[in-house]
């Protein structure tokens, strides 16, 4: 299985996930998603009044830099651990 299909899996088991993941790693894979399906952040933070969107982008910024191909393999990487810890692996 190539890389996308495996990242495209594991987007579809991430919305499977238990509720009780927490909102930090909910954020680090949508960093991780958005790095892995758009790219670099390409629009501006959002004001402070708007914490959830603003939470959101900051993921996104944190993991700027990495690759395509690098955001994939590290999303992959955070579903199954967070599959493990829930004990849905």
């Amino acid at each position: 299985m190539g890389l996308q299909e495996d990242f495209d899996e594991h987007a579809t088991k991430a919305k499977t996930l238990p509720e009780t993941t927490t909102n930090e790693n909910k954020l680090i894979l949508y960093g991780l998603f958005k790095q892995a399906t758009v790219g670099p952040v390409n629009t501006s933070r959002p004001g402070m009044f708007n914490m959830k969107d603003r939470a959101k982008w900051d993921a996104w910024k944190a993991v700027e830099g990495k690759s395509k191909e690098e955001a994939m393999s590290d999303y992959i990487t955070k579903v199954k651990q967070l599959q493990e810890e829930a004990g849905s692996a």
